[in-house]
């Protein structure tokens, strides 16, 4: 018989193993040596305690789930309780007895962690709820749905917490998706709907300017054409497929009016160049005018001065602005001698105020005839040279007015 710590080969071949409770037979090697089966069993324990060994390091490790590495340990203990092997078996027991209170640890450590990422998870499904129920309440349509898309991607990646907070809290967040969702085709649909208004609108106000194309009533014409314009602003944008289309028409007709009318005026400045030159010489007259030392005979010398530039006629519109201010300058200097004049001479104040009043007052009805004519005709370069006109005479009269006043 041979034997060692921890079992023994009977002289049949038989192996037994020792235990706390006796011996147990493990098996049989009869045509083996008694060392070589005792060495054959004890190899089997050796590969047993290398597997508790390597359960041992993963549990403690925690590589492996409680519930995992407790069925693990449970299918290793039955195994070294019915194990034919030879060796210290009860160590190999009480090793895995010693990784209870690891998994008790690992468990309760589990618990907590699970419990803190529920209650951040919570925190932050709050946090997803709030954010969408205030994106609901405003009427960014484009950055909340790209916001609200990416709340839903927080939200899904967020583990599950209690059954009735998870319900709750994805109400919330629902209801104000769908009802931000709700809202946003609303508006849409409103947008669309003022689209197709503002297409209709846009539709006729291009036929308008179609049918105003081939006009040569050039002032009404240009005006009609500024009222069309506000007309397009207001009715706001159209369908963008047809938005464009549209405005090229109507820029078209416009394009078509305008470039007649400055080919017309291109024209008429040729035209006009002759005034241009005659009026030069009457400027030659006016500003020998100057200075006044006779009012009473400038003033006469002016009015005939003044007859002949306006039988001159018009001028080339880039000369109208330099012309008639050097006439204006004439004017103003007669006026102001004039005015001197009166200051220094007390007796004949009040008739000389009165006779200007008077004069002023003529002129400027005068004037306003010809603002009146001009505006019928359409002549807008005339209307703005009367209405310059017509302010300085008017400031003029307001002068003349006081100094009057000043004698009654």
């Amino acid at each position: 018989m041979t034997s060692n710590d921890w079992g023994r080969v009977a002289d049949d071949g038989t192996v037994y193993v020792k235990t706390a409770d006796g011996e147990r037979e493990v098996g049989q090697m009869p045509d083996a040596t008694a060392e070589e089966a005792l060495a054959f069993y004890t190899q089997r324990y050796d590969n047993l305690a290398l597997e508790v060994d390597l359960l041992t390091k993963r549990v403690n490790s925690g590589v492996v789930s409680p519930d995992e590495a407790a069925k693990a340990i449970e299918l290793v203990r039955s195994q070294i309780e019915d194990a034919h092997a030879v060796g210290d078996l009860a160590a190999l027991s009480a090793k895995l007895d010693l990784l209870g209170p690891v998994l008790a640890t690992q468990r309760a450590n589990r618990r907590e962690e699970k419990q803190r990422r529920t209650t951040e998870a919570k925190q932050e499904k709050e946090k997803l709820a709030a954010e969408a129920e205030q994106i609901a309440t405003g009427k960014d349509w484009r950055n909340g749905a790209n916001r609200f898309r990416d709340l839903l991607e927080q939200w899904k990646q967020l583990p599950r917490i209690d059954k009735a907070s998870d319900d709750a809290l994805w109400k919330r967040f629902s209801s104000a998706r769908s009802a931000y969702t709700k809202a946003r085709k609303a508006h849409f649909a409103e947008m669309d709907q003022k689209r197709d208004q503002a297409k209709a609108v846009k539709e006729r106000l291009c036929v308008e300017a179609e049918a105003l194309s081939g006009s040569t009533d050039w002032g009404p014409t240009s005006r009609k054409y500024r009222d069309l314009m506000q007309e397009w602003k207001a009715a706001g944008p159209a369908p963008r497929n047809v938005e464009e289309k549209l405005w090229k028409r109507f820029r078209g007709a416009q394009d078509v009016f305008f470039g007649a009318r400055d080919e017309a005026n291109a024209q008429l400045d040729q035209e006009y160049a002759a005034n241009a030159e005659v009026k030069e010489q009457i400027l030659v007259e006016a500003e020998a005018l100057l200075p006044v030392t006779d009012v009473a005979a400038a003033k006469r010398s002016f009015r005939e001065i003044a007859e002949r530039w306006d039988e001159a006629g018009k001028v080339p519109r880039a000369r109208i602005k330099e012309l008639e201010g050097r006439m204006r300058a004439v004017e103003q200097a007669i006026r102001k001698v004039e005015d001197e004049k009166w200051d220094s001479s007390d007796p004949e104040k009040s008739a000389r105020a009165d006779d200007m009043v008077g004069q002023l007052q003529a002129a400027i009805a005068d004037l306003e005839t010809k603002l009146d004519k001009a505006r019928s005709a359409g002549d807008d370069k005339a209307v703005r040279r009367l209405e310059d006109d017509l302010a300085g005479r008017r400031t003029f009269l307001e002068m003349a007015q006081k100094a009057a006043s000043d004698f009654s």
